[in-house]
């Protein structure tokens, strides 16, 4: 299936981002700083850039990295942090993309090396392959949807960093070149040279980038079109060259004239346009107004209404009104094999790339999605709204996590009140991740009761009464789940646990992760097996790196030496190789356990939805 940027692109042209480094210099960072650093000393500098570039209307925005392989930062001394500056780079660009809602690419910034290589300078190419590589693995563990290596002279340098990024996945790469005035690369290569070497090494798009204006690239784009192979072409000029004014660098290129040479790259063939050096967000935006002209978009979707419509029931005089079976409980109670996908809600206020991939997934037959209710202890949009905006965008059933840390007794009773008014009915109780183990370590946790309590709460909602034993009129008609986690320290408490919430109510349980289903066997044999169905956590597994990551540092996940040892083995194939383990994992339990509890990480929709052709 094709990656989410290779969609997008197929789709219409995208409009990418502008400078980086020219809002970076603009508020106050030295010319001579390491930009790349800020991803750790200032987050919240860059974080803003990024923020500036969407609300302008970008498609893409390119991470702070351009600079982060080891012998540029060797030149700063920190040659030792290539992998925390590019994994932080992508998590700034991300979290910005998510707390704006909207469906933005995030793409890894490659540049150069910063020297040359031998014969004509002393970096041999296995060296500069090998620093390509460490960048490129640490920009697609921090999970990014594409690469574009950028601002290339030598296409020899271009060729090799290509090469290491297909060597650790098969993500899309952008593929630009920078030319001088004279229309041709600082090493004398034509356009249409570089665009019929580009295009035989395996990227998504080729083009252009820096160095000059519009002027000049849209001629360069003119003669890259034919030559490309019909391959996407991306353009990203820069404002004019620069003058210097005092103690600053000024450039000349307006807003309007940059939009109007987008427009015509265009109408030409370019399938991406941005900016380059002495863009800013104003540039975007006019050539945002450009672009929408020429297609109308539907990047922008109307917020969903909520419509709630009385449930089907059975009314009489003197009798109870009945809701009928959500589609989930359906499912259990015919003891179907139970699919459902797990979405997390945006960290800000709109939904739309989370509906974009409820959608995505409902096309590939999902017919339940779960959301998650403050996972890992970080600030979301809050899981009433978010399920509500997605089923009513989608009509998929929802699956409501709901969590004991942010709500006393009362709040929690009313807050389920309210779910099920909306017809929100599948709840999957849970006790919550702590304050501490996300980004709010002062904040106050309440926990009045836990995951088993919440399931009584619930139990007794349905039996017509609250926590106090008050009536609250009709009773509720709430299909409850649980949690539970195989891999605990504590086994013997685990299972206990499991037990206790089956006799509180749940109907189901959903585990964490699962890697090894025999330890899972072993799990419910010890516990004395499940009175209820078990539907079975599946994360696929993106690279070594990840999964190392989730072994070592993820409570309650523990995955095995071989499953670990298959990734190192598949070398550049371990996506591929994780996502066939997660296919093999999802037959293996259709045929054992009552559903699979797909994952998706870092907002790769596109991955769990081939997981699900296991299925078919």
């Amino acid at each position: 299936m094709p990656h989410a940027f290779s969609r997008r692109l197929e789709a219409g042209p995208l409009l990418g981002d502008g400078a980086t480094g020219t809002l970076l210099y603009a508020r106050g960072v030295s010319l001579d700083a390491c930009f790349d650093v800020l991803n750790l000393n200032n987050p919240r500098l860059v974080q803003a850039v990024h923020a500036d570039y969407i609300a302008a209307g970008a498609d893409c925005i390119e991470t702070n990295t351009f600079g982060a392989n080891r012998f540029k930062l060797a030149v700063h001394g920190l040659e030792g942090q290539v992998r925390e500056i590019n994994r932080c780079g992508v998590r700034l660009a991300r979290d910005v993309r998510e707390s704006a809602g909207r469906d933005v690419l995030v793409l890894g910034s490659m540049g150069p090396l910063g020297k040359y290589l031998a014969p004509l300078g002393t970096v041999t190419a296995d060296e500069g392959r090998a620093a390509f590589r460490e960048q490129a693995e640490a920009l697609l563990e921090g999970g990014v949807d594409a690469f574009i290596a950028e601002t290339f002279s030598d296409l020899a340098e271009i060729a090799l960093a290509i090469e290491a990024i297909r060597g650790v996945t098969d993500l899309p790469i952008v593929a630009q070149m920078a030319f001088t005035n004279e229309g041709v690369t600082f090493t004398g290569r034509s356009p249409a040279e570089v665009a019929l070497t580009l295009s035989r090494l395996g990227v998504a798009a080729l083009g252009a980038n820096c160095s000059v204006g519009s002027s000049t690239l849209y001629e360069v784009l003119e003669q890259m079109v034919p030559a490309a192979g019909g391959l996407p072409i991306a353009i990203q000029p820069n404002a004019g060259l620069p003058s210097r004014i005092g103690e600053r660098l000024i450039y000349l290129s307006s807003p309007a004239y940059m939009a109007e040479y987008a427009g015509r790259m265009v109408d030409a063939g370019a399938r991406l346009v941005g900016g380059c050096c002495g863009t800013t967000p104003q540039h975007i935006a006019a050539m945002r107004e450009v672009l929408d002209r020429r297609r109308p978009p539907a990047r922008v979707a109307a917020r969903p209404a909520i419509t709630v419509s009385a449930p089907a029931a059975s009314e009489a005089p003197g009798l109870h009104l009945r809701r009928p079976p959500t589609p989930l409980q359906r499912k259990l109670e015919a003891r179907e094999f139970l699919v459902t996908v797990e979405l997390d809600p945006p960290r800000g206020h709109t939904v739309e790339k989370l509906v974009q991939g409820a959608k995505l997934l409902k096309e590939r037959g999902v017919e339940i999605v779960d959301i998650n209710d403050g996972s890992l202890g970080r600030v979301r949009m809050a899981v009433l709204p978010t399920a509500l905006l997605v089923r009513e965008a989608t009509g998929l059933d929802v699956n409501m996590h709901f969590t004991c840390r942010d709500r006393n007794l009362m709040g929690i009773q009313a807050d389920l009140l309210g779910a099920h008014a909306l017809d929100i009915r599948n709840i999957l109780a849970m006790t919550g991740d702590p304050p501490r183990a996300g980004d709010y370590a002062d904040a106050t946790a309440v926990f009045d009761v836990d995951g088993i309590g919440l399931i009584e709460i619930l139990r007794r909602m349905n039996e017509g009464l609250d926590a106090t034993g008050s009536s609250i009129g009709e009773p509720t008609a709430f299909c409850v789940g649980a949690a539970l986690n195989p891999a605990a320290e504590d086994a013997a408490r685990e299972a206990e646990r499991l037990h206790r919430k089956v006799q509180a109510g749940a109907r189901w349980v959903q585990t964490q992760p699962v890697y090894d289903l025999a330890a899972l066997d072993r799990f419910l044999e010890r516990a004395g097996g499940s009175p209820v169905p078990v539907v079975v956590g599946v994360l696929p597994l993106h690279s070594v790196r990840h999964a190392e990551f989730l072994h070592n540092e993820v409570p309650g996940i523990s995955i095995p030496e071989p499953v670990r040892r298959r990734l190192r083995e598949a070398g550049d194939g371990a996506l591929r190789v994780g996502i066939e383990m997660a296919q093999e994992l999802v037959h293996a339990v259709r045929g054992r356990y009552g559903g699979a509890y797909l994952m998706p990480s870092f907002g790769r929709f596109e991955v769990v939805a081939e997981v699900l052709d296991a299925l078919h």
